[in-house]
């Protein structure tokens, strides 16, 4: 049944989106079928950030160590660099201009300047190696690289056809953008082009998390971003109106600390882009330290948090939390990675006046997908939650394309205008990803309950077949983490000459707990999942190194089942 939350949220939903409010719909024809887009949208990221930089000029937007800069200083700066970018580079609407660096408050304004240059925003895995710089470089056909030291020092002696622009760190844009930069001379160029660039223009690259292989360039309109990122802005009007008709009044900046890479999805649109709508405060960091976001938290009041899953509870847990007042934050949100059960009791008991909070979306779709909010996701907090309405049509469709009904596992698929176009020089890949109805495909299992809750069960492509038996990785991962010692781990399946495929572990402690051998975490895991479920003891390692990422901090289960592979052999 609904909660009584589900039911408010559905009557402001819909009072937001009716005719002549702020987020009314009206209906728009992609590819001959027919899906609501926003009728109050901007046209371009470059209407959308001139509109919004302006009607939140004077506020603080940007800090970044000593770096302070408000919606109107960080606009200016933008300009700046796109005027250098056609000037200085030659930049061309549609030109591929690469970012390939650590998150910064330069980054932010460069990818801007590319927007507004008309150029698209090709955002390169920071800690990809030369080798896969290099690939994605020629793969985009991207003309200039923006790129710090660091990334530029990887691309030396790996052949691409790009033209390497230096910037750097922790200092004015003019200084850090100096190669970029250029003041205007009559017109900006950016304000020139508000009048070229269109909705059906190429706005960004983003790139796949290379988890079955190379990358593939997943490439965006203007609309399907501005869309990802307008489908955000209702959700946030939806909570702020439930939290003012609950008496509470809301006077703050809403504030956010930047945790996640700004070259992944969720860095990029529901964090960055949403915040110039919504006026919210960014603090950067320049990697993830749980000690340095509380006392940022703490000095700059954030009141809102978003990372891996990994990163709220190493918050939640911390040993110097209590020493810091961090009762502005009321949101622990989490994506790129389902969040453990046991991860969400901690987070609410450790944060009483706070909620966490887990979204689903992917790079595809530009983010946008479903929420789990506040009660809704303490009663259920497998579940990733309802789709985001007006825009999302989700559906859990067979291989054929054909609908399933309630309760029963199929593949994930997402039907909106925020969905990306396709596959850069990839055809085959991207008709792979449609269905004929326009839905793309997520490669995620899932179902749905009868209040249209979906849990997520596994990656299609993860599922362990076991002598005819599916057994879900993220359900043994699950019961992993229930082990209060345990810190990380991956589940994955082995080849088998006896079932075809048996399921196997790698662990790893958390800092100063005691090591659980692979027995007595096998006795662990058969309390509480099927024995078919449980990997044999031979099967289970414990490592003490942390377990190998992907630039989302998803764990590589690629790279770690190659290594454990050869293990597994003799045993």
């Amino acid at each position: 049944m609904p909660t009584q939350l589900d039911n408010a949220l559905e009557a402001i939903i819909t009072g937001l989106t009716a005719k002549g409010q702020p987020f009314a719909t009206m209906p728009f024809t992609r590819d001959g079928i027919e899906m609501p887009v926003f009728v109050g949208a901007p046209p371009t990221l470059a209407h959308y950030f001139a509109h919004f930089a302006g009607q939140n000029g004077a506020l603080p937007f940007l800090v970044d160590g000593d770096i302070r800069l408000s919606f109107a200083e960080t606009y200016a700066a933008a300009t700046h660099v796109a005027e250098g970018l056609v000037r200085l580079h030659g930049v061309q609407k549609g030109d591929r201009v690469a970012i390939a660096a650590r998150n910064s408050a330069n980054w932010m304004i460069a990818y801007m300047g590319i927007i507004m240059a008309g150029g698209c925003a090709t955002l390169l895995n920071g800690f990809s190696s030369g080798e896969e710089l290099a690939y994605a470089i020629d793969l985009a056909e991207a003309r200039l690289v923006l790129a710090d030291e660091g990334r530029a020092a990887r691309l030396e002696g790996h052949a691409h056809a790009g033209t390497i622009v230096l910037f750097s760190h922790g200092n004015a844009p003019a200084e850090g953008l100096a190669a970029t930069w250029a003041a205007p001379e009559g017109t900006p160029a950016a304000i020139a082009l508000l009048g070229e660039l269109g909705p059906d223009d190429l706005a960004t690259i983003l790139y796949t998390s290379g988890s079955t292989g190379k990358s593939k360039g997943a490439w965006s309109d203007h609309r399907g971003v501005v869309h990802g990122v307008m489908s955000f802005v209702a959700q946030s009007a939806m909570a702020k109106v439930l939290v003012e008709s609950q008496g509470e009044v809301l006077t703050d900046q809403p504030c956010a600390i930047v945790a996640v890479p700004l070259f992944h999805v969720t860095g990029e649109v529901p964090l960055f882009l949403q915040s110039f709508a919504i006026a919210r405060k960014l603090v950067l960091m320049p990697k993830w330290d749980a000690g340095l976001a509380i006392r940022l938290m703490a000095e700059e009041k954030v009141s809102y948090f978003v990372g891996v899953p990994l990163m709220s509870y190493e918050i939640a847990n911390h040993p110097d939390r209590a020493k810091y007042d961090l009762s502005a934050c009321k949101s622990f949100a989490a994506g790129g990675a389902p969040r453990p059960v046991e991860h969400v009791t901690r987070i609410k008991e450790a944060f009483p006046g706070g909620f966490p909070l887990l979204g689903y979306g992917l790079t595809e779709t530009n983010a946008v997908g479903c929420g789990n909010f506040n009660e809704n996701y303490l009663a259920k907090p497998g579940s990733t939650g309802r789709a985001s309405k007006p825009m999302v049509d989700l559906r859990i469709l067979d291989d054929a394309g054909n609908e399933l009904p309630r309760g029963q596992i199929g593949e994930v698929c997402i039907r909106s205008a925020c969905n990306f176009r396709g596959y850069w020089k990839n055809e085959e890949a991207t008709k792979a990803a449609f269905t004929d109805t326009g839905f793309f495909r997520s490669g995620d299992l899932g179902y749905l309950d009868e209040d249209d809750y979906l849990f997520i069960v596994d990656r299609k492509k993860d599922i362990i077949i076991r002598g005819g038996e599916n057994i879900s990785c993220i359900e043994v991962e699950d019961a992993i983490y229930a082990h209060d010692d345990v810190g990380e781990c991956s589940v994955f399946g082995l080849p088998d000459e006896r079932f075809g495929e048996v399921p196997a572990a790698v662990y790893a402690m958390k800092e100063g707990r005691p090591a659980v051998s692979p027995a007595e975490l096998r006795a662990f895991l058969l309390e509480r999942i099927a024995p078919f479920k449980v990997p044999l003891e031979h099967q289970i390692w414990l490592t003490h190194e942390a377990l190998p990422r992907l630039g989302t901090q998803k764990i590589d289960k690629r790279t770690v089942k190659a290594r454990f592979l050869a293990e597994a052999v003799p045993a």
